[in-house]
């Protein structure tokens, strides 16, 4: 598959300012693709990792809703460090992509925009498999 770290981007969300607080929001045609589930991570252990996995055919977006993580990315070829800290931005992940999330702040909160609904077919799990996958 040829997906490269060059396909990610970051997505600015519309933010309404007010003097009582600020309000993001996500809405169609914000989102460059139909999504059909919405996931968070939270109450990460000091020191856990998330992700190690890649996605055969789905993408995602990932948000920082509270606190800060690092999202890796690796094409196979090149690896890229995202740090997300602002509930308005989100990392646009494309599928053939391996990820790995670190480095949780107390109390972050990672929201998840997925393209589809839950479906074990879709990840690879072991890093080797990946790569094979990439070779094809």
């Amino acid at each position: 598959m040829k997906t490269s770290l060059n396909d990610i981007h970051i997505i600015d969300f519309p933010v309404i300012e007010d003097a009582r607080g600020n309000l993001a929001f996500i809405q169609e045609g914000i989102v460059p693709y139909a999504f059909k589930r919405v996931y968070y991570l939270y109450d990460v252990p000091s020191g856990a990792e998330r992700g190690g996995h890649a996605h055969i055919a789905q993408k995602q977006i990932l948000i920082a809703l509270s606190g800060s993580f690092d999202v890796i990315l690796d094409d196979g070829a090149q690896k890229k460090t995202y740090t997300l800290n602002r509930p308005n931005k989100g990392l646009f992940v494309i599928e053939g992509l391996w990820r790995e999330l670190q480095n949780f702040s107390s109390g972050a909160v990672c929201l998840v925009i997925a393209e589809d609904v839950y479906n074990e077919d879709d990840y690879i799990r072991e890093y080797d498999d990946f790569l094979a996958f990439k070779k094809d």
